[in-house]
């Protein structure tokens, strides 16, 4: 496959998940990118904002099976990854796999279970293995988690800790449509509100299993020159010895951000990465990795402008 074919492919998706969803572009590249980077995407943002219409859509574009796990604060890591299951008629245990098999999974409303319960997706989502009773279960090679969380809960959450934000390639703010998005939602979902799954607004499949691994073989092969990676070690570092941030960037944010723009430039019809590439996709995967000092937060300071200050201040390479 060429990034020509890449860039094609990308489009075809955009045009099918745009049937159901209205607006969130950005959203849907973001996914696009993580989903051929080999990275997961955490979505935050209020009710009512089709977070899970648009994951649903986005599976079957892509010709992905598709499980969703409502999180709540009762559920247990088993109810996730599955248990070896006492079996009375043949006194033997089988193993009931839980839906993490599966190959897009939705995490919805990942913050109201138990830091018990959210570590489950640990092993997953870094190595794409599940353990159960120390048998190591291989998941797809195309397992990808998006979830989502609500930023005015405060009741009943228990916040993501760091080292599962890390897990994660994106944050994205999925905030309210504009006026005219608006105006269509109203116009069209409000008319088949009984219309929930993405068939039934004509989304089809673009893509299979075979495409999806070429476009990665593809966006694997994109070219990085030395000046861009000096460009994505010194932003990242840069996020270190800032006086408004307690803690800065892992090793880890720089080798995804690069995959990530390897996957952006391909996305774009390009087989090299340019400093563009990074400097786009540098808020989404740095805002959920950063912490604020208590004087930054003291002073009302926001984490995107602090990280727009560090991306202004890295010179890129021209």
């Amino acid at each position: 496959m060429t990034v020509n074919e890449v860039q094609a492919l990308g489009q075809a998706i955009r045009a099918e998940v745009g049937k159901a969803v209205v607006g969130h572009d950005a959203t849907v590249d973001l996914m696009l990118v993580a989903l051929f980077a080999g990275g997961h995407i955490l979505l935050e943002g209020p009710p009512g904002t089709a977070k899970t219409l648009l994951a649903h859509s986005f599976a079957r574009t892509l010709g992905l099976d598709f499980g969703r796990i409502q999180f709540t604060p009762d559920l247990m890591p088993g109810d996730i990854v599955g248990a070896n299951l006492f079996n009375f008629q043949s006194s033997t245990f089988s193993l009931t796999r839980g839906p993490i098999f599966t190959e897009l999974l939705l995490a919805d409303e990942i913050n109201r279970t138990s830091p018990k319960t959210q570590a489950a997706l640990l092993e997953a989502m870094q190595e794409r293995t599940v353990t159960i009773d120390g048998d190591s279960l291989p998941l797809s090679s195309r397992f990808t988690v998006v979830a989502t969380q609500n930023p005015i809960e405060q009741q009943g959450v228990y916040p993501l800790p760091e080292a599962q934000l890390d897990r994660f390639l994106f944050k994205q703010i999925v905030a309210y449509p504009s006026a005219d998005e608006e105006r269509r939602i109203v116009a069209g979902h409000g008319a088949r509100q009984a219309a929930m799954s993405p068939a039934d607004w004509g989304v089809e499949t673009r893509a299979d299993a075979a495409t999806i691994d070429a476009a990665v073989a593809t966006v694997a092969s994109v070219r990085l020159v030395n000046e861009v990676i000096d460009y994505i070690v010194a932003l990242i570092r840069g996020t270190r010895d800032v006086a408004d941030l307690d803690s800065g960037a892992s090793p880890r944010s720089g080798a995804m951000l690069a995959g990530a723009a390897r996957a952006r430039a391909a996305l774009d019809g390009r087989d090299f990465v340019i400093p563009d590439d990074v400097k786009a996709l540098a808020p989404a995967l740095l805002r959920h990795r950063l912490i604020l000092s208590p004087a930054a937060e003291i002073g009302g300071r926001a984490i995107e402008d602090v990280v727009a200050r560090i991306i202004d201040t890295i010179e890129a390479p021209r």
